[in-house]
């Protein structure tokens, strides 16, 4: 359906409607194996093994960068920090990062192999040899374990690639928890507090049947899947006004001159580096049906890309101005601000949110929960909330929100 007969109330119709299908799809064939992925990945670590992500292209990094700070600082109490590497292509070339640092036990999740990227494939070549559990989100990788998102959508492949390693990093503490189902247990005992345990309602203390827990993990990841549909589904209807009123200032900005400046924290943090090169680098390839003329790259600034203004920043004054004294360096009038924040409450995005304001810029915040301070105290000229407490699920949601305002923008 041609953009020039459609509203922007369509679109994001249609955006929803292309992803309920491939979420549903995904899942419901993939369900088996992840859960089955999630015990080798629990045996992996037990052994001592580490998960490492690779990533070339700059929303490759993105994921790469998400999945490692996950794994390491996890959000969900009772939840164990497992050890977690990201190589990037500002680390160098990756194959020899990975002939550097890799280990026989590690994981190894490769982010991009579908776009044919030489050094990543070579990488997981490398890793896969050493003897490495491999993992993609392309089908002819090489990895061993392959998962093809089911659309010719970037976005919404890329949406699917991070509900899917939410997922792995929730449900490979199940694992733990049943101690007998680790064969690396003996040499590095693995085991949780089980504090945790409320976000598995099928679970039983089944301690030597893997093929029980395989069938409860099985059912959560099917019932997490439809969570985020929901939830998908209630971010981009319920704000699909704001949404269309934010891409047409952002679409005003850019015309005007002006660019995009965006941050956040933690997984955030990698949602505002995503939506930046989501503005720097649009995606060249979309589904048959959709006919749209190449978007233009547009100017966009990460506020969290920086680690040496972050580090001084947080070091000399503090960490809740890391982001208030960038839009201080950075912001113009007539620029536009977009903040993630899964709380809605985050004190350094507020700060910035408010300076922003002060010096004319246009400011749009993507946040959960009831929507905070943010959404309470209209800290944001434009709002979008998605209405969970769940923190992976949350910046699922996001992550569609801020790609449907990409295309919005582009209309």
């Amino acid at each position: 359906m041609s953009s020039a007969t459609t509203s922007p109330t369509d679109d994001v119709a249609h955006a929803l409607a292309r992803r309920t299908s491939a979420n549903e799809r995904f899942f419901g064939e993939e369900a088996e194996r992840t859960a089955r992925l999630c015990h080798a990945m629990a045996e992996r670590f037990a052994r001592g093994g580490r998960l490492v992500a690779l990533g070339s292209s700059p929303a490759a990094r993105s994921d790469v960068r998400h999945v490692a700070v996950e794994f390491v600082h996890p959000v969900i109490v009772g939840k164990r920090a497992l050890p977690a590497i990201g190589l990037a292509q500002e680390g160098g070339a990756l194959a020899l990062q990975a002939r550097l640092l890799m280990r026989r036990d590690d994981i190894v999740i490769a982010y991009g192999a579908q776009d044919g990227d030489a050094e990543l494939l070579r990488a997981l070549a490398w890793a896969r040899d050493l003897g490495c559990l491999t993992v993609s989100y392309a089908r002819g990788s090489g990895a061993e374990w392959e998962f093809e998102p089911p659309s010719e959508d970037p976005f919404v492949r890329q949406e699917l690639a991070e509900t899917h390693y939410h997922v792995l990093w929730e449900l490979v503490h199940v694992f733990f928890e049943h101690r007998g189902l680790l064969e690396g247990r003996a040499a590095r005992p693995v085991h949780d507090t089980g504090a945790s345990s409320f976000l598995y309602p099928f679970l039983a203390e089944r301690e030597h049947d893997l093929e029980a827990v395989v069938a409860d993990v099985r059912r959560s990841i099917e019932m997490k899947a439809g969570e985020v549909g929901a939830l998908r589904e209630q971010t981009l209807i319920e704000n699909r006004q704001v949404l269309e009123r934010a891409a047409r200032v952002l679409r005003q900005c850019f015309e005007a001159g002006g660019k995009l400046l965006a941050l956040g924290n933690g997984g955030s943090a990698t949602d505002a580096m995503d939506a930046v090169a989501d503005f720097r680098m649009p995606p060249a390839q979309f589904p048959a049906h959709i006919e749209l003329p190449p978007w233009p790259p547009r100017p966009a600034i990460d506020l969290t890309e920086d680690s040496a203004i972050l580090t001084a920043i947080a070091n000399d004054v503090g960490t809740e101005e890391i982001f208030q004294r960038q839009v201080i360096a950075y912001g113009e009038r007539g620029d536009v601000l977009l903040g993630l924040s899964t709380s809605g409450n985050s004190g350094n995005v507020i700060a910035a949110l408010e300076k922003a304001r002060k010096r004319g810029l246009e400011t749009v915040a993507m946040v959960g929960y009831d929507g905070g301070r943010v959404a309470s105290e209209g800290l944001a000229d434009h709002v979008v909330i998605t209405r969970s407490q769940h923190i992976p699920r949350i910046q699922e949601a996001q992550a569609s929100a801020y790609h449907v305002l990409r295309a919005l923008v582009e209309r």
